[in-house]
């Protein structure tokens, strides 16, 4: 009877589904509590449940799941909920995955830094995207395989056992006390990890992490067909069949708007893509320069994100190690990226640097040419031998228009890959699919970055497919758009509080095509001591952010984004974007991002009464 309770509300909640869950890619900050992540809303979802209201509004006012809704979001929480309610599991037992073998990865590696033993059973086949000896060789993972008929013919097992299953329709599971953990896969959906048995609660988080880092949760689309084939107890659906013309139309516009000849590569997001390309840089230096160190190196103060998975992956290997590159503020990109690379070649390591042009949150663009010959220079090992020259992996996503890798352009000469985040200007906010090229140099090196991002079932899903086909054509005429409101506003703000210190691109890069729609802003501060100037600061951004959403609430947003369709976005990057980095790295300033459609004049009339009132 509880069961059907269950359903029957689920069923009432899908016919109320507010728009907003199904076209978001991030949340709003200022109703998100990051310590009470997925709890908060599934507890208030919870209360709904219990007082049988499933009303569209009651469902809008639950507060954000998640910041970025690639981590989780409030399908993915429901989803989670439900099977977790039949299965007599907390909600926090069930993790839903966009990637089929991640799940499995997320406890390999815990397992792997927790020195403990993995037994994989299965029944029927495994994925095809897992490829055992990649994940011994690569990974560095050591597990068994253990063919089975049935979960109940599972032994005992001194260790971690992850029994893996493929289904058509999503069910009650059948959990055992000799399983830890039931991965069961859902065809083109995705995955759903249940974590069986109190004493694998420490997993948890770890799991989390390694969706929230190098893989996504299944997406909203996706979770509303199996919460509607949970509830109507369907087979599920097959794959879109219009998934190869859109992915045809995507790898030959991201090539005309890169400039660049090589097959391109689409991830479920931006870190996907990251991922991919660490794990397959390693593999190939493994192959390539067995035995010599592999040294990544990784601005201390960029994207949170990126400052993580990097650290995350050198955790797992002790070949490879996080070099520090500090790249703007009072450091400059070209001479760190010669006073580190001199050290490693010195090493006879080798080098993969990974570094944001324009730089994130200070927006600024290095002397290109000096980059190029930095990067490009041949220098000698402690035994005189030429050293292994370095990748460099640009991450354009605030300038996905500029041609950097091209023939003839600037960075042509030296092995480069370029990679964006798609939920910005590629699809608009639309989805959180993400991208990588290389030059004519790199190519060589996509075939094993290509296999990483299949080994982690990371590739773009049909509908961000779809999305990006639609997006990218009318992509370079809105950085076009959103930089002209950019540079609009930026001068506003000079005019009105010129004590104001401004982080953007000058007039002069603007002509050279970078364009960007993002721009940090310092305000002035007051007090007598450096701790009581930082603190007021830190209280004027909060105020400046609280009066735009209150006053333009269509239109301005407290939110992690960039490169959307449509409003303006405000964050400060040390609370959001610079999550994980460490403190004395941070940037206590706002964030301001601008698209190609707002009410740009509104937005300087509140600025002005800012102004006025302080």
């Amino acid at each position: 009877m509880t069961d059907k309770k269950i359903l029957d509300y689920i069923k009432d909640v899908l016919k109320n589904v507010p728009t907003d869950w199904l076209g978001l890619t991030t949340h709003r900050l200022d109703i998100y509590d990051e310590k009470l992540a997925k709890t908060e809303f599934t507890e208030q979802f919870d209360t709904l449940y219990q007082n049988d209201n499933s009303k569209t509004s009651a469902l809008a006012k639950l507060p954000t799941a998640y910041d970025y809704i690639r981590l989780g979001h409030p399908l993915s929480c429901i989803l989670e909920w439900t099977i977790a309610k039949l299965n007599h599991l907390k909600p926090e037992h069930v993790i839903c995955f966009s990637s089929r073998t991640m799940p499995v990865l997320a406890v390999l590696r815990k397992n792997l830094l927790d020195n403990k033993k993995t037994r994989i059973a299965y029944s029927g086949k495994l994925p095809d995207a897992l490829n055992v000896s990649i994940l011994r060789r690569v990974y560095g993972y050591n597990f068994e395989l253990n063919k089975v008929d049935a979960i109940e013919h599972i032994t005992k097992f001194d260790g971690s056992t992850i029994f893996i299953s493929l289904h058509d329709e999503i069910e009650i599971s059948d959990l055992h006390s000799n399983v830890d953990f039931c991965v069961n896969i859902y065809s083109h959906l995705g995955s759903v990890l249940l974590v069986n048995g109190i004493q694998n609660k420490d997993y948890i988080p770890d799991i989390q992490h390694v969706r929230r880092r190098e893989t996504i949760a299944m997406t909203p689309i996706n979770c509303l067909k199996a919460l509607e084939a949970l509830t109507t107890s369907s087979v599920l659906g097959q794959q879109d069949k219009a998934v190869s013309n859109n992915k045809a139309q995507v790898l030959n516009a991201i090539r005309d708007i890169t400039g660049t000849t090589s097959k391109p590569l689409v991830g479920s997001s931006g870190l996907s893509v990251q991922y991919a390309i660490m794990m397959g840089l390693i593999d190939d230096a493994q192959k390539h320069h067995q035995g010599k160190a592999i040294k990544f190196l990784v601005p201390p103060n960029c994207y949170g994100g990126t400052n993580d998975q990097a650290r995350r992956v050198a955790a797992c290997s002790p070949n490879v190690e996080i070099v520090d590159l500090p790249v703007d503020g009072d450091n400059d990109m070209v001479q760190s990226v010669h006073t580190v690379l001199d050290k490693i070649a010195f090493d006879d390591a080798i080098p993969y640097i990974i570094a944001e042009i324009p730089t994130n949150p200070r927006v600024e663009v290095p002397n290109l040419q000096e980059l190029k010959d930095a990067l490009t220079k041949e220098r000698k090992t402690s035994t005189g031998e030429v050293a292994v020259d370095p990748v460099f992996i640009l991450d354009q996503t605030f300038c996905p228009n500029v041609h950097f890798l091209g023939e003839g352009e600037i960075l042509s000469i030296l092995r480069a890959i370029s990679y964006a985040s798609g939920s910005k200007f590629p699809s608009g906010g639309k989805c959180t699919a993400g991208y990588c090229v290389a030059n004519d140099k790199a190519n060589a090196l996509m075939g094993s970055i290509e296999e990483h991002l299949l080994l982690c079932d990371n590739e773009a899903t049909a509908l961000q497919y779809k999305l990006l086909a639609q997006q990218l054509p009318s992509m370079n005429q809105r950085i076009i758009e959103a930089y002209n409101n950019t540079r609009d506003f930026i001068n506003f703000i000079k005019k009105t509080l010129p004590e104001a210190k401004i982080n953007f691109v000058s007039e002069a890069l603007a002509a050279k095509g970078f364009t960007p729609s993002v721009f940090s802003l310092d305000l002035p501060t007051k007090g007598n001591t450096a701790e009581e100037k930082e603190a007021y600061k830190r209280a004027l951004n909060h105020k400046l952010i609280n009066l735009m959403i209150t006053e333009i609430p269509n239109e301005s947003k407290y939110c992690v984004s960039y490169g959307q369709l449509k409003g303006c976005y405000w964050t400060i990057p040390a609370t959001s974007t610079q999550g994980t980095t460490k403190e004395g790295d941070k940037d206590y300033i706002v964030r301001v991002s601008l698209s190609p459609d707002m009410d740009l004049e509104r937005h300087k009339d509140v600025f002005l009464d800012f102004v006025k009132s302080n």
